[in-house]
């Protein structure tokens, strides 16, 4: 019997019980449906979060100030008080691996305008925010460094803002009043922002952009800035930016515990890992439906072994190999596998697509995820049918012809 004749047996002894057939195909469909839809997920958010990350800029450094530990009756320094607008000046004219050193300084206040009011996050900032965090301004300017001289009272927009307030109308040259405590402060509007979205923990969009001298000298009064965002003279030079930047750092605290340096190359790669081992275990999850679904096929082969003692008997008797039996049974369980396999791919798929559309969460498909996933499934089926192969092929005809 040849390999055609074998299959076409195959499929007609599985035509014969299709209840039989589609319940131990089953399992596989599941076990495929639920490992292409869980790493077609897994994958949409792992990219999604690296998106996120990305977005923050290029070659992106985020310094930050951290509370530092008092021992032996000292009280604990605030490491606030070296972060000023001098040491960012002296990061960036000292540390040649870094191109760009922006201070920020955050509050929170109400903006009015006309009838309608809205809080929002106000960020002071430098002119140099929009590259290092490749922000671009959709319609009128960013601030310039006249405002920062001057303390120009003018103010630029996150796109969300816009909208709230202003609805379809151009804002760009509107008077926009802005309320911290019992104190009012008038601003022009100069620009409004490109739309950038969620990042992380912060949303673009919601905040407002004002001069940097403006907000710590007259409206938060500060002397200190509350973040550094470097960016480094290139990907290549971002290790060495950080070291720098620790460095310097350390020679003025005198502690490595009273800052945190974090570079965007760490938190993708920290996301990354993050995503991948969660993508992992989810993945290997549905491995376990398709060896359910394995133990399921075999179960079922197994059952057909003795259902089909006689006619097993009868096709040894008129000279039948045990090879050919061997390779009739295995294809079978093939056959089983393969077509559930080819079903859950359909369904996993049409799941993925599914969530994307209508629940919103991002999802990507990759074709050796479909591969991976199919080709574990027919390992599955040829698994579950060597035993019940073996146990048919083995069979002493004279036995099998007298079964009952």
């Amino acid at each position: 019997m040849n390999l055609g004749e074998t299959i076409r047996s195959a499929v007609w002894s599985l035509q014969s019980s299709k209840l039989r057939s589609f319940l131990s195909m089953l399992g596989i469909i599941i076990g495929v449906a639920a490992v292409v839809g869980i790493v077609s997920i897994g994958l949409g958010a792992q990219t999604s979060v690296l998106d996120m990350v990305s977005a923050l800029g290029s070659n992106l450094i985020m310094i930050s100030p951290a509370p530092t530990l008092g021992r032996g009756g000292s009280v604990s320094a605030d490491p606030r008080d070296v972060f000023t607008v001098q040491l960012a000046q002296h990061m960036q004219e000292r540390s040649p691996g870094i191109k760009l050193v922006v201070p920020l300084v955050q509050g929170s206040g109400l903006l009015i305008y006309g009838g309608s009011n809205l809080r929002s996050t106000v960020v002071g900032t430098t002119p140099a925010y929009t590259e290092v965090t490749n922000y671009k301004v959709r319609a009128g300017r960013f601030l310039h460094d006249l405002d920062l001289e001057h303390q120009t009272q003018v103010m630029v927009l996150g796109s969300r803002v816009a909208e709230r307030l202003f609805g379809q109308a151009n804002p760009v040259g509107e008077q926009i009043t802005y309320v911290v405590g019992d104190r009012r402060y008038s601003f022009t509007v100069v620009g409004v922002m490109e739309s950038k979205g969620q990042v992380l923990m912060g949303n673009y969009d919601n905040q407002v952009y004002i001069p940097l001298t403006l907000a710590m000298e007259r409206i938060l009064r500060t002397k200190t800035v509350s973040t550094l965002m470097a960016q480094a003279a290139s990907a290549e030079a971002a290790s060495e930016a950080v070291q720098q930047a620790e460095f310097l750092l350390y020679s003025r605290l005198g502690t490595a515990d009273g800052f945190n340096v974090t570079s965007q190359d760490e938190m993708l790669e920290t996301m990354g890992d993050v995503a991948f081992t969660l993508q992992l275990m989810l993945g290997a999850i549905g491995g376990i439906s398709l060896v359910v679904g394995g133990i399921g096929v075999m179960n079922i082969m197994l059952v057909s072994v003795s259902e089909r003692t006689r006619e097993i008997g009868t096709r040894k008797a008129l000279g039948a190999k045990q090879r050919d039996l061997l390779l009739q049974f295995i294809v079978e369980a093939l056959v089983l596998s393969t077509s559930g396999g080819a079903i859950g791919l359909l369904v996993g798929t049409a799941v993925a697509e599914g969530v994307s559309r209508f629940g919103g969460w991002p999802t990507k498909i990759q074709v050796s995820a479909l591969a991976l996933a199919f080709g574990f499934s027919a390992l599955v089926g040829l698994v579950a049918g060597v035993y019940p192969a073996m146990r048919a092929a083995r069979l002493d005809p004279v036995v099998a012809l007298s079964y009952e």
